[in-house]
């Protein structure tokens, strides 16, 4: 697939004071690209569509270029200690996701410019600490999805390299990583690929790379010397064949990955279940009235979750099973590897 290019920016005028915006609005000026002024990404007004359909899909074709007034991070475990703020928003369609509330109405994408305030802010966040500090780049998007417009992310990279105590994570769905293969790592940066079943990618997950693509991506993101892992999710148990399916997950990607993995003893793999809310299904239900998505309530666990929210997983027997049958595979494909944590 292509990489991503918006239809329509906004800026905000701060965003000008900063050498990021000023690029950034000559290059999309130069591609002949609507630019609309707005005072803040809360003030986002005029995304084109007579329905609301079709207003959501061209938001996810919308990009708000602005300044990150809140420094405070919020955080992110088990991922990471920290979530560094530097986008906001994705341009995939995938039905389960998460972001469909978290973003509410603004599913429109955020970049950030103001990367000097955000570089000083994470480095007091290390110094607070006496051990390595932990900081995901993708809470709140999919970073390497625009990062080739940007290359906020390779700052990053680049930044949390010189740090002694500095770590970077971020995961993505996206190929699209050749500009970061030379960025100043220096190991500290672990670049992640969400994968899933054939079943799971075809059917949830439009506006995304391919699975081949994703892999492929992988076996150069190791070749460049990155700590690399795979986040396995949502885990969706979609028929009687879910087992096979991950099974030729797995196998595939150990054909792929064969004979690359630099630093195979450091690979990890992050396994989630998959899960819903009500208000996460409510929105899921509007935005994409033909998933579908199993989000069947009287046949999940429910789980008290932060904030008073909580969610819907899969049952215990469900879960031990899941577990169970992912430990086998990873235990048999890649048996230095490390699973950092089930949920």
């Amino acid at each position: 697939m292509e990489p991503f290019t918006p239809n329509l920016i906004y800026i905000e005028p701060r965003a000008m004071e900063y050498p990021l915006g000023k690029q950034l609005y000559e290059k999309f000026k130069q591609q002949g690209i609507e630019i609309r002024e707005t005072t803040s990404h809360n003030q986002v007004r005029g995304i084109p569509g007579d329905t609301e359909l079709r207003k959501y899909a061209n938001a996810k074709k919308t990009l708000v270029i602005g300044v990150r007034k809140t420094l405070k991070f919020d955080t992110s475990k088990p991922s990471a200690e920290y979530a560094i703020p530097l986008a906001t928003g994705c341009m995939g369609h995938c039905h389960y996701c998460y972001l469909q509330t978290t973003l509410g109405k603004k599913p429109y994408i955020r970049t950030y410019v103001n990367l000097e305030d955000i570089f000083e802010q994470a480095l007091s966040y290390i110094e607070e600490r006496e051990e390595p500090t932990r900081f995901e780049a993708a809470c709140t998007s999919d970073i390497v999805g625009i990062d080739h417009l940007t290359h906020s992310l390779k700052k990053t990279i680049e930044f949390i390299g010189q740090q002694e105590k500095g770590r970077l994570r971020f995961v993505t769905k996206y190929h699209h990583v050749d500009h970061l293969l030379d960025a100043a790592h220096n190991g500290h940066t672990r670049f992640r690929f969400s994968i899933n079943a054939d079943y799971v990618i075809k059917k949830f997950e439009p506006g995304t790379s391919p699975l081949q693509q994703r892999l492929q991506a992988a076996r150069k993101v190791a070749d460049a010397g990155y700590p690399l892992g795979f986040i396995v999710a949502p885990i969706y148990l979609y028929g009687e064949d879910w087992k096979e399916g991950y099974y030729q997950l797995f196998k595939h990607l150990h054909q792929e990955m064969a004979g690359s993995l630099a630093r195979e003893n450091d690979l990890t793999f992050e396994l989630i279940q998959h899960r819903f809310t009500k208000p996460a299904k409510k929105v899921i239900l509007q935005r994409y009235p033909k998933t579908k998505l199993e989000m069947r309530e009287e046949e999940r666990k429910y789980k008290w979750g932060r904030y008073g929210i909580g969610k819907y997983v899969y049952q215990t027997e469900q879960q031990e099973e899941i577990q169970q049958t992912f430990q086998k595979y990873v235990e048999q494909f890649f048996p230095t590897s490390k699973i950092v944590y089930f949920t």
